[in-house]
This record gives C-alpha cells, sequence and structure tokens, in this order.
C-alpha cells in the first residue's frame, strides 16, 4: 500500500502547489510606478496572505497526518480528495473576498469553505482511523482534537456574522489561523515515542 500512499502525497501536493499558483496569479500587477497604485491593491494582497497561510498550514498538517499512516483504502482517497476539493475553492473565494474589500457576502463564503475544508479533514483523519484501527499512530495522536473542534465552531460562528460585521469574521478567519500556525506537534511527538 506504500505506492499508493506516496502517489496520494505526491498528487495532494501538487494540488496544494497549483492553489497557491492560481491565487498568486490572480493579483493583477498594477499599471503606474508610485505607492498609490498599491492602495486599491491591499485587500487582495491581505486576502492572499490569510489564503496562503491556510494553504501551508493544510499542507503541514496533511504531511504530518500521512507520514503516521501506514495503510490506505478507497475511502481514504476519496475522502483526501473531498479535502482537495473545498481546498480547490479559496482562490475563487480569495479573489473575490479581496476584489470586493471583505463585503458581507463573500466574507461570509470564504467561511463557508474554511468550514468546509476542516470538516473534510476531519473525515480524511477519521477514514485513515477507521482503516487502521483505533490504536493506530494517528488515533492516539490526535486524541480528541479539541483545536479542530474550536475551528470549526469559529468558523461556524464567523459565517453568519459577516452578514451583520465582517471585521470581526475576519478577525476570527485570522485568529484561527494564528491558532493553526503554531505548530501543531501532536503527530511528531507521537512518531517519535513509538520509534523502535
Amino acid at each position: 500500500m506504500s505506492m499508493i500512499k506516496s502517489r496520494l502525497e505526491a498528487f495532494s501536493d501538487g494540488v496544494l502547489a497549483i492553489i497557491i499558483t492560481i491565487m498568486v496569479l490572480e493579483m493583477k500587477v498594477p499599471h503606474g510606478e508610485n505607492v498609490a497604485v498599491l492602495k486599491p491593491l491591499l485587500p487582495i494582497f491581505l486576502s492572499y496572505i490569510l489564503s496562503f497561510s491556510y494553504i501551508g498550514i493544510y499542507w503541514n498538517n496533511h504531511h504530518h497526518m500521512l507520514h503516521a499512516t501506514k495503510k490506505i483504502s478507497g475511502g481514504v482517497l476519496w475522502a483526501n480528495l473531498h479535502l482537495l476539493f473545498w481546498l480547490s475553492l479559496l482562490p475563487f473565494v480569495t479573489g473575490w473576498m479581496g476584489e470586493n474589500h471583505f463585503a458581507a457576502l463573500p466574507t461570509a463564503l470564504y467561511g463557508l469553505v474554511l468550514f468546509m475544508a476542516a470538516i473534510a479533514y476531519w473525515i480524511l483523519a477519521h477514514r485513515i482511523i477507521a482503516v487502521e484501527g483505533p490504536e493506530s499512530l494517528l488515533a492516539k495522536a490526535i486524541g480528541p482534537d479539541w483545536k479542530g473542534g474550536i475551528s470549526v465552531i469559529l468558523y461556524a460562528l464567523a459565517i453568519p456574522l459577516a452578514f451583520y460585521k465582517q471585521s470581526l469574521s475576519q478577525l476570527i478567519y485570522v485568529s484561527v489561523a494564528l491558532m493553526w500556525v503554531i505548530p501543531d506537534t501532536r503527530i511528531e511527538r507521537t512518531l517519535i515515542q513509538n520509534e523502535p
């Protein structure tokens, strides 16, 4: 099964690299040579930084998850595609939110994509655990996953909040990203503890 696992990793890495490439290509070069022409691009650039951070977080955690995984099933492959589907929508919602200066509907839709990606990641982790069993390295490493649960709750709050106070929704998205930028060492610790 290691061949399938390596193909899954390579495919996922490729998709995430393409997502980042699409996002950066969406940032159009301004016409003009002074600082003033950059001002309208600030919301687009801030949206890009946030989404780039989220893609980096998912790439890092996905890498650690697969490093702790020994068996891959068809269900795991589909769960991984489900995660990549939601992440592939990030360039669209990032561009829409930035172009419209964090307006209500684009901000809410951005949160919905983050919410669904978090759910998809949870499904992927639990599909792997279902294949490998409750005593697997991944099951031990994830444990109750408070961080993941808090993230989903915060996204669920930020989505309707976007229609009343977009800045609070943005603050929630940034806060969740900051919470995850701090490396999650649960899987690394578990792997080290279980080395022969």
